[in-house]
């Protein structure tokens, strides 16, 4: 055996066993990413509580993408994330989806798909004495953060029934409160009612002596509005189409399943849920509060444009009506789509929406 041939054959085996990296080897070693993705421990979030949590997604990503998960109480924070690069896509509600856009002047985030529609309520103790809007004046409510989709709602309301709220020279209380903790104030009769996605607004009825005062699907034409969407950071999804493209054919995928099998879904949830937060839900509660949502990829685009419009009302968004033109990105959605044989999303929003 020649020198040579000698040499080759040490260079072989060293390369099989793996101990040398070729260009090649190497800039598939170097081609793996990361998603950080958020997303909250509530229904609306169902896709991703479900799918993050048993590998689903992991799995559509493949071996090259490395899923980061993080978990919010509320949209909000979910936001600033985004805005400071903690992480790069996020399930979240229209408000603060839009509030990130405004704050950024459109450079922060991008809807990319739609979630959820519905399953947010507005629920009163039952010996608060309010039996109709005319009972407001002097109450105290809660919402889950300061500015976000329920927050915003309940705020709506309040002003469309002729109220103020305290802090705008009226009569009515609004406080920024944990889900969680909500349930603790209904026990404590420290607040009279609150707007909440749910499940929260289901545990108040059986656990809080609430009632429900208000679906807030029958404010909407056709009952449907969104709840949740998933939003992208811009630059992210110009570096990595690829990737949020696997995200989207995992959440559609997703989002079928849960549809298809929603008693199996609702027991795998709670699986997911206690993993997340300790805790689960009785099965007749999540029943019951899943029956006021559907979740889907549709981002039912107008309602996100009135909701925005809503928030300025309310004095949030600044001084000038803000432009959503630029806020919406379905073109990987529609691919995904397209490609699954099931309808695009359409591509134009109402322009007197925007205007308003």
């Amino acid at each position: 055996m020649s020198k040579k041939f000698k040499v080759l054959v040490i260079l072989a085996t060293l390369l099989i066993a793996g101990f040398i990296v070729t260009p090649q080897a190497n800039a598939q070693l170097t081609q793996k990413k990361a998603l950080r993705l958020g997303y909250f421990p509530n229904i609306t979030h169902a896709q991703a509580v479900i799918g993050v949590g048993n590998g689903d997604y992991q799995k559509a990503l493949g071996n090259n993408i490395e899923l980061k998960p993080f978990t919010f109480n509320a949209g909000p924070s979910a936001t600033e994330a985004l805005l400071a690069n903690q992480i790069d896509a996020t399930y979240i509600g229209p408000n603060p989806t839009v509030n990130g856009y405004v704050v950024s002047q459109g450079t922060a985030d991008r809807v990319i798909s739609g979630a959820a529609s519905g399953g947010a309520v507005f629920i009163v103790r039952n010996d608060s004495g309010i039996q109709s809007p005319k009972d407001f004046a002097g109450k105290k409510f809660a919402s889950p953060q300061l500015g976000n989709t329920q927050d915003v709602a309940l705020r709506k309301y309040l002003l469309d029934n002729g109220y103020k709220t305290k802090d705008k020279g009226g009569n009515v209380e609004v406080l920024p409160v944990k889900n969680p903790d909500i349930l603790t104030l209904f026990l404590k009769k420290e607040i009279d009612g609150a707007w909440v996605p749910e499940p929260w607004g289901e545990k108040l009825i059986k656990e809080g002596n609430g009632r429900l005062f208000l679906d807030e699907r029958t404010l909407w034409p056709k009952g449907k509005f969104v709840t949740a969407n998933i939003i992208v950071n811009p630059e992210y999804l110009r570096n990595n189409p690829e990737v949020i493209k696997k995200l989207l054919e995992a959440h559609v995928n997703e989002t079928q399943w849960i549809n298809g099998h929603k008693e199996e879904a609702l027991k795998t949830f709670n699986i997911e849920l206690k993993k997340l937060t300790g805790q689960t839900i009785p099965d007749d509660q999540l029943k019951q509060a899943f029956s006021r949502l559907e979740l889907t990829y549709d981002p039912l685009r107008e309602t996100l444009i009135k909701s925005a419009n809503d928030a300025f009302d309310v004095g949030f968004l600044g001084k000038t009506r803000p432009d959503l033109s630029g806020i919406f990105d379905l073109k990987i959605l529609n691919e995904v789509l397209k490609e699954k044989g099931l309808q695009s999303i359409a591509g134009t929003v109402n322009q007197s929406l925007l205007a308003h």
